[in-house]
């Protein structure tokens, strides 16, 4: 399917389902580099007209997946739809489901189990998210969880450690909740050395799965307005980050029309 050009980046106008499908599929594959994929959404489009790496990093990704509701908005008033949105919180879920399904219906051609790393997130966290995701999830094996130090991606030894730590688990897909841009560019930097098909740049999925933070409920997320439920259970830390991205998201979709007559 033809990429989406929105705001410098390439988007891939897929549904949920089939995203899902192909990320299934690549993490069957073994012996090339590592496909990851990348979710922006409002902060990490403002993030990308300030960070050369992080468009770096954007151009190498195998899928650019829209998460934001306003960057759906946006493209669909600039003429550029993109079906629906495919959240970064609920992918590594939709996979895991869709994997549960296949080992209920009894199809033994595509019974083969799905093994995770759950890479990031507080100490303790990814062993919660790991145990939550074996007793939702049959067919979906943790095979590894690390929380890496503060400043980890400055350290060539820790950043060996970890590569080291990954390789030994051989994962499917590699789930890394670092934060933005943080994630996006370590996966980039060594995209060579993952030992694992598939990663997915997420944020905070694995405090999601671990039931550490809320998601927002059902409706909400429907309606494209997380961000508000967000807000108002860590106003502290994302007031000002959502305050600088009302100002500025408006402006790129303002140039990004501009440039389009």
């Amino acid at each position: 399917m033809k990429r989406v050009r929105l705001f410098g980046f390439d988007l891939d106008p897929l549904r949920m389902s089939e995203a899902v499908a192909q990320l299934l599929t690549w993490s069957a594959e073994r012996g090339g580099k590592c496909r990851y994929v990348v979710t922006p959404n409002v902060d990490h489009t403002v993030m990308y007209r300030e960070n050369p790496q992080l468009r770096q990093a954007y151009a190498d990704a195998s899928l650019v997946l829209a998460d934001g509701a306003p960057v759906l908005v946006a493209a669909r008033l600039l003429g550029k739809p993109i079906p629906e949105r495919v959240p970064g919180s609920d992918l590594a879920p939709a996979m895991f489901e869709a994997v549960a399904r296949r080992l209920a219906a009894g199809n033994a051609a595509e019974m083969r189990p799905l093994n995770v790393y759950l890479l990031g997130a507080a100490p303790g966290v990814a062993e919660r998210a790991a145990h939550n995701i074996a007793m939702r999830w049959p067919g979906v094996n943790c095979v590894g969880t690390y929380s890496p130090p503060l400043g980890f991606e400055r350290d060539a030894a820790e950043n060996q450690r970890i590569l080291d730590r990954i390789a030994a688990a051989r994962p499917d897909v590699l789930i890394v909740g670092l934060g933005a841009p943080k994630q996006e560019l370590w996966v980039h930097a060594h995209q060579q050395q993952i030992a694992a098909p598939v990663a997915l740049c997420i944020g905070a999925t694995i405090d999601f799965l671990a039931g550490v933070k809320p998601r927002a409920p059902r409706w909400m997320r429907r309606l494209g307005i997380e961000w508000c439920h967000r807000l108002a259970t860590e106003p502290r830390r994302l007031a000002k980050r959502y305050l600088r991205d009302a100002v500025l998201f408006p402006q790129l979709v303002w140039r990004e029309w501009r440039g389009a007559i």
